[in-house]
């Protein structure tokens, strides 16, 4: 088994019609605003961004995220990740009942040195720090979709 490779699933109910959702989440550069351990987003071109985040434990992660596809017809949005984690992420929106499911897919390899030194002892710390992150996003973006 390789103990730097992670598969992330996470589901975000949301109060707000996959439109608004799915335009949220096509503008990266606006994360910082409503979800916290989105540090920075610098864009560098259309498709091309660096992303800094950092959740409860100690360390920062950087990486450049490169878009793959958007495809607003079919509510998806994919990118290729390189730098301190190297692999891809997806959001799917759809439709549920009065508002949408959100789904994001994670697939990667982790590169940050510490994190590979500390990979076996460290992995279900390092889980469940991912899993506070995609809590305080939901929450946050649930915030910023009803105040616009």
């Amino acid at each position: 088994m390789d103990w730097t490779h992670y598969r992330f699933r996470s589901l975000w109910p949301l109060p707000a019609p996959p439109a608004a959702v799915f335009g949220a989440l096509e503008r990266p550069e606006d994360y910082p605003r409503w979800w916290p351990q989105v540090r920075e987003v610098t864009r560098l071109d259309d498709v091309t961004g660096v992303i800094t985040i950092r959740s409860l434990l100690p360390y920062a992660m950087t990486f450049t995220a490169r878009e793959v596809r958007r495809d607003a017809g079919a509510g998806v949005l994919e990118v290729a990740l390189s730098g301190d984690i190297e692999g891809w992420a997806r959001w799917t929106v759809t439709a549920a009942g009065s508002g949408t499911l959100a789904r994001y897919d994670q697939v990667v390899h982790v590169n940050k040195p510490p994190l590979r030194r500390f990979a076996v002892p460290g992995r279900p710390v390092f889980r469940a720090n991912h899993r506070l992150m995609m809590r305080a996003g939901r929450r946050g973006l649930a915030a910023y979709l009803q105040a616009v």
